[in-house]
């Protein structure tokens, strides 16, 4: 099959066998003319310094010069307040990384489909039309124009000034009669700061959405299932492999909410257990949203199953009658030994392809990878345990659950 080549919106040549969520669109663009990025993402070092100074820095400078660093009457300084801290330079830092991650480990996607044969060729051009609709929608100027206002109108002005602002004096807002005044410091924050944040974690869930909706448009595609293939979805398993590609964001997303949560046990009194319920939502949405779109693919590999189940079983049925009568019923010729015969080894090679069929999942989801984005996003969190109980008794703990 030959190699398709087109040229994108943004003007890059590519294969349309490469998929990529984050090579397009008009931040990538800018990035690219700043010479923060490449055409393969490279250069992520330099973007997270850049991006993540320019949204922390200016809050340190402007906090030195209303003097609220460490003190100023504020109940929150702002090197005491860890939710900034950990909003900028860790989770900040781990959505950009994530691009160059997401990107490597995602965009061989097309060629497994094709390099396996499940796109039949009569479904090639709805496959590619498939594709090509991913690349309009991740390159869209309309989409970031719409991303960017929606973080101005609802992310600061709606969710961070009415929901997420400490009810306290800090660094960046004083509670007064007429309502909360900002600082120069606050400004920057909610005004440049907190939209860079939000926009990019606002257009990585863009882009999930992006990722769903080919996931759904190939599974309108009637592919070419095996059941007996080794990975026992039929040979979708690497669907479920690419699923780590979020981990850095779902790592990203837990510092956020640690962040916020620390805040609330450090000035507001408040105790980790009573956050229990916020924290497995939190888990639970990431599941649903990084794993919840190969579940398109429940009815066709369902259907697989079934059928291989039926046609392997009758192939069974009269493979073992005709062993039965060769060898146990006196059919086989007097010459032929049994020791060393291949009847004995295909019978059981065509248990184990039945084993296969019986035993294969209908959904290309593994508990590993349940697993590693439970623990990705809890990782951030955990320190907070040590608001709970010392260190040296929660080491104690671990240890006893451990051995």
């Amino acid at each position: 099959m030959k190699s398709r080549t087109s040229v994108s919106s943004d003007g890059l040549s590519l294969d349309s066998r490469d998929f990529s969520l984050v090579l397009g669109g008009p931040l990538f663009q800018l990035l690219r003319r700043a010479h923060l990025s490449d055409d393969a993402l490279m250069l992520a070092r330099q973007r997270i310094i850049v991006i993540s100074l320019l949204a922390w820095l200016p809050l340190l400078i402007l906090s030195a010069l209303e003097g609220q660093v460490l003190g100023g009457g504020a109940t929150v300084p702002f090197l005491m307040d860890v939710e900034v801290h950990v909003r900028f330079l860790v989770a900040l830092p781990l959505l950009i990384a994530a691009e160059l991650v997401v990107h490597q480990r995602m965009r061989s996607v097309v060629k497994v489909f094709l390099g396996r044969n499940l796109i039949p060729e009569s479904a090639m051009t709805r496959f590619d039309t498939a594709i090509a609709s991913a690349f309009r929608l991740r390159n869209s100027v309309l989409a970031e124009v719409l991303l960017l206002t929606t973080v101005y109108v609802v992310g600061v002005l709606i969710i961070w000034r009415q929901y997420m602002a400490l009810d306290a004096a800090t660094w960046y807002a004083t509670p007064s009669g007429q309502g909360t005044k900002l600082s120069l410091a606050g400004m920057w924050y909610g005004y440049v700061s907190l939209p860079i944040f939000q926009f990019l974690l606002l257009r990585w869930y863009y882009r999930l959405f992006i990722w769903a909706r080919f996931l759904w448009q190939v599974s309108r595609i009637e592919l070419s299932l095996v059941p007996t293939h080794p990975d026992r979805v039929g040979g979708l398993g690497f669907l479920s492999n690419i699923a780590y590609a979020f981990t850095l964001l779902a790592a990203a997303q837990g510092a956020l909410v640690a962040g916020q949560l620390a805040n609330r046990i450090f000035y507001l009194g408040a105790a980790l257990p009573a956050f229990k319920i916020e924290i497995a939502v939190l888990v639970v949405f990431l599941l649903c949203v990084v794993l919840g779109p190969l579940l398109v693919f429940v009815p066709q590999l369902a259907h697989a199953k079934r059928k291989g189940l039926r046609e392997y079983g009758t192939l069974a049925e009269r493979y073992v009658r005709e062993f039965d009568t060769k060898w146990l019923r006196g059919g086989a010729p007097a010459d032929e030994p049994l020791v060393g015969s291949g009847d004995i080894q295909s019978l059981a090679d065509l248990g184990n392809s039945y084993e296969v069929v019986r035993t294969m999942r209908v959904a290309p989801v593994t508990k590993e990878a349940i697993l590693q984005l439970a623990v990705a996003t809890l990782a951030p969190i955990a320190p907070l345990l040590l608001t709970m109980m010392p260190l040296e008794q929660l080491l104690k703990t671990l240890l006893g659950v451990l051995f």
